[in-house]
């Protein structure tokens, strides 16, 4: 064995109930008959959208849902927990082993150029923009390389009073407009595929 601890996936089904979880090989892709002949899956460049999702909103994921059966885009959602999906080709979940920042770096590996990476996750975003991808905050907060130096500073920043022991507050309650926002940004990133 590689050493690589296995990535589980569920896809989407018709049969209306739980996806089905199936066992991938460690770079979390079920076994297709397109493997080449080194054992790697063929790299598809369709833009994307991948979700941490152990710290998404529900209501943030069923838009994502909405929108890959209307436009069928692939969403993928990466957790370090089960996830149930619903029953759609374009809708798919992986669940990685737990630690620190595992879900992160299978996002970042798994991430092209063009994808939009849905995340709260600053260091993250930083990552995938670095990758040529857009991320978006389930808060509708879009971050791109002009604007991610000054929230990772600023995250840092905070970072370092709560190590001081300052209390930062946490973050506001989710509300509607963050959904709208964040509904109205993927409206926008879903056209420029046109």
């Amino acid at each position: 064995m590689s050493g690589k601890s296995p990535v589980r996936t569920t896809e989407g089904s018709s049969s209306g109930g739980a996806s089905a979880p199936t066992d991938g090989d460690a770079s979390g892709h079920a076994p297709d008959a397109s493997i080449r002949s080194e054992g790697r899956m063929p790299e598809d460049r369709t833009p994307k959208i991948l979700v941490d999702a152990d710290a998404c909103p529900v209501p943030i994921k069923e838009i994502l849902f909405r929108a890959a059966e209307r436009t069928q885009v692939m969403v993928t959602l990466v957790a370090n927990q089960y996830l149930r999906t619903p029953p759609s080709r374009f809708v798919r979940a992986i669940q990685v082993p737990g630690g620190f920042d595992v879900a992160d770096h299978e996002i970042a590996r798994r991430t092209n150029a063009g994808d939009l990476v849905v995340t709260q996750d600053i260091p993250l975003a930083a990552m995938v923009i670095e990758k040529g991808a857009l991320a978006l905050d389930p808060r509708g907060t879009l971050h791109t390389p002009d604007t991610i130096a000054q929230r990772l500073s600023m995250r840092n920043f905070m970072d370092e009073l709560r190590g001081a022991g300052v209390d930062t507050g946490g973050h506001a309650p989710f509300h509607a407009r963050d959904k709208q926002a964040f509904a109205n940004q993927l409206d926008r990133w879903l056209a420029g595929l046109r």
